[in-house]
């Protein structure tokens, strides 16, 4: 089956999507992004990836192209026209196109969009979980706004290739006092030996993940005991457990860190526990 893609109001086979070779986006990552999880043909968390949307695009002056409610509608397009059931929809929009200059370019420049969607095996994800995942530390060489979800996303690039060449399928990134931040495409969580759950609080040092904000809900109904503060990259070492949350993996168990095994170096009981209720507090949109 044709792959198809959404660019600026046209549904068009993949292998002729384009957008122009001045878009803002591919000369200067002008642009921002999400990615909504597709689950059963059902778009999960759809509200808060657009709220997200919403304010990443205040945050860099960017015009917004359409309402919420017909970005949706793309989205759903997108979705049936290429018969994913489960897997992931990306929507970009960019500043849009115009002659190069640092300057940002008028208000009759219209923003670029584009959307697509990719079939992911749902039971490939939850084998992995399985068995878990490993995670390589980085230093954090990222730009100091890492709350608006932009396409720059060279350092993460960089930061994934180190980890794949390590034998990991993450990297978490910990800044000039030792500190986790977050993933390179996820946010980073631990359970101490206590049990308590510990990750990043939101500010400008890390993405608020929407799997993250969901999670928080699944932990308060649980009455889990949720900390919110910056953890060591050796608290990560010691942890009880540890995992990694995003649209794409939702709790992913993480069972080494830098080569070093997290607990006994299994799958917990805690991320398995909190893997299976994700789904029951997510709100589902049907596509």
């Amino acid at each position: 089956m044709t792959r198809i893609v959404y660019v600026n109001g046209r549904y068009v086979p993949y292998a002729d999507a384009a957008v122009h070779v001045e878009d803002r986006g591919f000369q200067f990552a002008d642009a921002i992004y999400e990615v909504c999880e597709v689950r059963d043909g059902s778009l999960i968390d759809e509200a808060r990836h657009m709220a997200r949307l919403e304010r990443s695009l205040a945050e860099l002056q960017i015009r917004r192209p359409m309402t919420a409610a017909a970005l949706g509608h793309v989205m759903r397009q997108v979705i049936r026209r290429n018969r994913v059931r489960d897997g992931l929809v990306y929507l970009q929009v960019s500043r849009g196109a115009a002659p190069r200059d640092f300057s940002f370019p008028g208000p009759d420049v219209p923003p670029t969009v584009v959307c697509l969607a990719q079939s992911i095996s749902a039971a490939h994800r939850d084998l992995k979980a399985l068995s878990g995942i490993a995670v390589k530390s980085m230093p954090d060489i990222r730009w100091q706004r890492r709350d608006i979800k932009t396409v720059m996303l060279l350092p993460a690039c960089l930061a994934k290739e180190a980890a794949r060449k390590d034998g990991a399928r993450e990297a978490w990134f910990v800044d000039a006092e030792g500190f986790v931040t977050e993933g390179a495409s996820s946010n980073a969580w631990i359970i101490d030996q206590g049990g308590a759950v510990i990750t990043r609080q939101l500010g400008l040092d890390i993405l608020p993940g929407v799997t993250r904000a969901t999670l928080l809900d699944v932990l308060a109904e649980e009455k889990m005991q949720l900390i919110e503060r910056p953890f060591l990259l050796s608290e990560a070492y010691a942890a009880r457990e540890a995992f990694i949350t995003s649209a794409t993996q939702t709790v992913m168990p993480v069972v080494r860190i830098d080569g070093r095994p997290v607990g006994d170096g299994r799958p917990g009981p805690v991320a398995a526990k909190l893997r299976q209720k994700f789904h029951h507090f997510a709100a589902i949109s049907s596509a």
